[in-house]
């Protein structure tokens, strides 16, 4: 095991702190992001955010947490990676262990990692290896029809069968470097979630478009961060669910401004996986 993966439990932190979440004001417009793809670091829309203050829980002072529950949880998760940066790398050594993850998580039969990005809070950094910015917006990365279509993307020639049973898609986010200083990860309780609160909004690539959810405001949500978060952590959680038998299927999620960050704090540097998880 690396050193660096030899967790270094975070000090004592407040139960709770309120700092400010970007919602989506719903325009009767067809909402849509634009992303250049691969490479690129271009980045439209035409969403209006609605800030409000909200109360974000300390998840490392609260809980259990369950993924058909709140939807979300931290795990401790070593992993073998040296470099997050190396494609190579990344495919051989990362998305297996990713897979193994999803389906210890899950208790899924198969897991199949679709895609993975790396995001920056460090301007220079994010434009110098082409790389994404944190998402300070409050969003839920599938919809009830993308996810679908997403399958099909992904295992055409399977895609009717898997489609066919319940599967999920899952997402695990950690720190790729340093610990999370700023911007970390607020995940919205999928039990607070009204009915009315998604809003579908296009995610446009060149060559596809694709569906996610932006959200409106609504102070019935409850929100949970885990400060600090390590390299050798996970933040598991469920962007979709096939099965609507009343556990979590849809869990939004931002970046925040932490109101206060560790002295001198670095920026932030992460990774997400997605992964389809088959039952």
């Amino acid at each position: 095991m690396a050193e660096a993966d030899i967790l270094m439990r975070p000090p004592p932190q407040a139960a709770s702190l309120e700092a400010v979440l970007n919602y989506v004001l719903d325009t009767g417009e067809v909402l849509y992001n634009f992303s250049g793809g691969e490479g690129s670091t271009e980045i439209r829309s035409n969403i209006t955010v609605d800030p409000k203050r909200m109360t974000i829980h300390n998840g490392r002072l609260s809980g259990p947490f369950d993924l058909d529950a709140q939807g979300f949880r931290l795990v401790d998760h070593p992993t073998a990676m040296r470099d997050f940066f190396d494609n190579e790398e990344l495919r051989r050594v990362y998305y297996p262990e990713m897979e193994a993850l999803a389906r210890a998580q899950t208790g899924a039969r198969r897991a199949v990692i679709f895609d993975h990005t790396l995001r920056t809070a460090d301007d220079e950094k994010r434009e110098a290896l082409k790389i994404r910015e944190v998402v300070r917006r409050v969003h839920n990365d599938y919809t009830e029809a993308s996810a679908r279509q997403r399958v099909r993307d992904v295992l055409p020639a399977e895609a009717e069968a898997l489609l066919a049973g319940r599967f999920a898609i899952v997402q695990a986010w950690r720190p790729i470097n340093h610990p999370v200083e700023t911007f970390p990860l607020a995940l919205c309780d999928s039990r607070s979630l009204a009915e009315g609160d998604l809003i579908v909004t296009e995610r446009r690539y060149p060559g596809r478009t694709g569906y996610t959810y932006s959200v409106r405001a609504n102070p019935a949500h409850q929100w949970t961060w885990f400060p600090l978060m390590q390299r050798g952590e996970a933040l598991v959680f469920k962007v979709y669910d096939s099965l609507d038998d009343g556990r979590a299927r849809f869990v939004p999620h931002t970046s925040f401004v932490d109101p206060a960050p560790p002295p001198k704090a670095r920026p932030r540097e992460s990774i997400e996986a997605r992964m389809f998880a088959f039952f």
